[in-house]
Formats: structure tokens, C-alpha cells, sequence
């Protein structure tokens, strides 16, 4: 079992830390930003995801005997440097967008204040969780959006390492999923969890019909059919049958879904079982849930599409430094630093942002403040709240507000945002420099 989350990280962050303490630099002030350069291709817009997690891996980020033994013997850091490991606790700022909010090119998703050494060390941890969670939670947003009103279900707990479907079940929740199957996402964070059989459990007994009634009996009539192991109206009839059509829903998990919805609900309809839904499953990503909105299906049960992020299993973020200390002191003026690498190049300074809404509340912009906040008007919303204050972790929320949160901004985008088709992103992002920002 792990208890501490100080190597989840990568062997170049400690050999950094071990030259900048040799060379003198290790604890100038410094700031990091996480950001993205650019949303996947085609995509409009990005959900941030994994803040909540990462609160809990930066408070259990320490370097306990076996871990600084572990180091030691591999050869990985010094004395110097295990010695100011071992007492190792992050104790500057952090600066974030809020769980479940939209992100576009270039937004400063984190700003990491602190000496060089304790937010260069959190770089891989930071990157690691808010890469997949918002990959996830950005698929996520798309799918629920294309089902509306229609609840979706995250079932890809088999699709991905065992960890990482908790995150994943996490993530989709946030975006707007109603349920997950994944009991470990119930009990660390609260997901409401669904599920009821597969065909393993029709399989197992001589017939169908057993099958159902073992079912029916332990689960009671509101349960879920899965009525394609055999003959699809056969297993319609029965399970209709059996509950004197009180059945809650049917299951379609192969074939031609929207035509399959189409004959099922006709049958159902026929035998008075009009209350009951039918949920489909089977390989669903963002394009077959908007293909099917013009059938008649209740629910839609997504796995391998969702838990790799539609295509884009990464949202491509990186962690930079954009402002350092021109000296040691603690007084010591701030300065932006930056990249010129082709391709690679970084904005330097610390980052402000915020959105900008139009008269009727319809985003516009991210304006992004380079060394001071932008000027917003009365319906302008900021968009880095703190997290971490002198060490202190200070935004954690409950799931529920990031949920409210994300498709309260969802609904700020423009219409152009709802699209399927490749396009730009919704709404650009606009830079200011310290001067323009005043």
C-alpha cells in the first residue's frame, strides 16, 4: 500500500534539485505554470479535471526512511539533498483554475509559488494526474452534451489500469455522468455506482428465462435486462412477461443500435410496457451518442472511448517556469523568464485570468494577464482561485460544486462550441502584457 506520493515522479526532477542545491540556486522564489498549449486537434474547448486528487497526492508528498533509503542506495541524490528531502513539505502558493471549469489554449490551468526546489520536484505529480483527469473529463463533457437530457454511465473500469478507473470514474462525473460502475470511485469519492449482469449470468443458467428470474428476483422488477444474448425479442417478451410489465429497462449491447432502439421500443410499446427504457451499450464514443439521438433510447452506457479520452488520452500539458528571483534573498525582485525553443516557446511572468462574458453572459474570451489581473466589468469571471496558501490546502469542494461549476460554464460557450465537426476553439485567448493589464 502506498503512503506517500513522492515517487510518483521522475528521476530527473531529484538529480535538478541535487545540482540547483550544489550550485546555490535551489531556493530562490520561484513560479511555475501548468498550461496547455493547444486543445486536440479539432476539439473547442477543455475541461479541467483532477484538482481534488491532486490536493490529496501534494498533502501525502513526502519523502518518509524507506523512500530517502530507496534514493540513497540507488544512487539518486546525496546527503544535501536527502537531508532537505526528508523534511520536504510544500509550503508556498497555489493558484488554479477550479475543478469542472473550461480551459482553452495557453490558459493558466496552476500557478506554483515557492522556492525553485519545492515546486520543481511537483512537476511530474501535477502533470500525471491534471494530463489524464482532464483528458477524460474533456470526452466526458462532449458525450453528456450530445446526450442531453439522456443520463450516461461510465463502465470502462476494464479498459484501463486499475487506478487510473477510479480517476476516470471521477473525471466523467464531474462532465456531467450520472453513475459509474466502479465501486472504488463510489467509496473514495462519493460517484453514484450502477450495474446489474452480463452475459456470463444468462450463460451460466440452462435458459434465459432462469436467468432472468434469478435476477429479477434479487434485484426486483426496476432492474436492467441485457436481452441480446440470444434472441432480442424473445428476451424483450420474457422479461416483459415475467415483471407483468413493470420491467425498468432493457439493455442492447451489439448490432445496429438505432435500429435495434427503434424495434424494441415498438415491441415494448405493443405489450404495455411503455414506462420501460432501454439503455445501449457497446463501444459508444461522442459521434454514436449524437447518431442516436433520433432514437428512442433512455441511457447510454460508455467504457473504452471515455477512459481514453475519445482519441486524445492526453490533454498535452506542461509545467514551466515563468518567474524567478534575480538573487537568493528572500526580498529579491521577481523577473520572467521563458523559453525560445522552436515550437516549445513559453510566455514568461506570472499569469492572471479571467473570462470575459458578453451583455447576455456569453463567453468571449480568456484574457490573460502577464504581471498583473485584468480589468474585468461586473460580469467578468476570474478564473485562478487559491488552492494552497502558505502550505495550506484551501480548495478542496465537494464533487457536487465542480459538477454545478462545469456545466454552468458549459453553458456560457457559444452555440458553435456544441458541434461534433472539427473546428477552432470556442472562444480565443487573448494575451496582456503588465503595461495593457493595468
Amino acid at each position: 500500500m502506498i503512503t506517500t506520493t513522492a515517487l510518483l515522479t521522475d528521476h530527473y526532477e531529484l538529480t535538478m534539485i541535487k545540482a540547483a542545491i550544489g550550485s546555490g540556486t535551489a531556493f530562490r522564489r520561484s513560479v511555475f505554470e501548468l498550461f496547455p498549449r493547444r486543445l486536440p486537434e479539432g476539439r473547442r474547448y477543455g475541461v479541467v479535471a483532477g484538482v481534488g486528487r491532486m490536493l490529496n497526492a501534494l498533502e501525502n508528498f513526502t519523502f518518509d526512511d524507506a523512500t530517502i533509503d530507496f534514493l540513497r542506495r540507488t544512487g539518486v541524490v546525496d546527503d544535501p539533498t536527502a537531508q532537505w528531502l526528508s523534511t520536504y513539505r510544500f509550503t508556498g502558493d497555489i493558484w488554479g483554475y477550479p475543478e469542472g471549469e473550461l480551459y482553452f489554449p495557453n490558459s493558466p490551468l496552476l500557478q506554483v509559488e515557492g522556492t525553485f526546489a519545492e515546486a520543481c520536484v511537483l512537476e511530474t505529480l501535477l502533470l500525471s494526474i491534471y494530463n489524464y483527469d482532464s483528458a477524460v473529463a474533456s470526452a466526458a463533457s462532449r458525450m453528456t452534451l450530445m446526450a442531453g437530457s439522456r443520463p450516461c454511465i461510465e463502465m470502462g473500469s476494464r479498459r484501463t489500469n486499475e487506478w487510473a478507473a477510479v480517476a476516470a470514474a471521477r473525471a466523467a462525473y464531474i462532465a456531467g455522468f450520472a453513475s459509474t460502475s466502479n465501486l472504488e470511485a463510489g467509496h473514495s469519492y462519493g460517484v453514484p455506482t450502477a450495474g446489474t449482469a452480463a452475459h456470463s449470468f444468462t450463460l451460466l443458467h440452462d435458459t434465459e428465462e432462469e436467468a432472468f428470474r434469478a435476477q429479477l428476483a434479487s434485484l426486483g422488477d426496476n432492474t436492467t435486462l441485457l436481452v441480446d444474448t440470444y434472441d432480442i425479442r424473445e428476451a424483450v417478451i420474457k422479461g416483459v412477461e415475467l415483471t407483468d410489465g413493470r420491467l425498468g429497462a432493457v439493455r442492447l449491447d451489439s448490432g445496429d443500435l438505432a435500429e435495434l432502439a427503434v424495434d424494441v421500443r415498438k415491441l415494448l410499446d405493443s405489450l404495455g410496457a411503455d414506462k420501460t427504457r432501454i439503455i445501449v451499450t457497446s463501444d459508444l464514443d461522442e459521434w454514436q451518442i449524437a447518431a442516436l439521438r433520433g432514437a428512442p433510447v433512455d441511457g447510454y452506457g460508455v467504457g473504452t472511448s471515455l477512459v481514453t479520452g475519445s482519441g486524445h488520452p492526453t490533454c498535452g500539458f506542461v509545467y514551466k517556469l515563468v518567474s524567478r528571483a534575480t538573487g537568493d534573498s528572500a526580498d529579491s525582485p521577481m523577473e520572467p523568464v521563458y523559453k525560445k525553443s522552436l515550437n516549445k516557446a513559453t510566455v514568461g511572468g506570472r499569469k492572471f485570468a479571467l473570462r470575459r462574458l458578453d451583455s447576455f453572459d456569453r463567453a468571449e474570451a480568456e484574457v490573460v494577464g502577464i504581471g498583473a489581473p485584468a480589468d474585468g466589468d461586473n460580469n467578468d469571471r476570474d478564473l485562478l482561485v487559491p488552492l494552497v496558501t502558505n502550505g495550506e490546502i484551501v480548495g478542496r469542494e465537494e464533487l457536487s460544486v465542480a459538477r454545478d461549476r462545469h456545466l454552468a460554464a458549459r453553458d456560457e460557450l457559444p452555440r458553435a462550441a456544441r458541434k461534433m465537426s472539427k473546428g477552432d476553439p470556442a472562444i480565443p485567448t487573448i494575451y496582456l502584457d503588465e503595461e495593457a493589464a493595468r
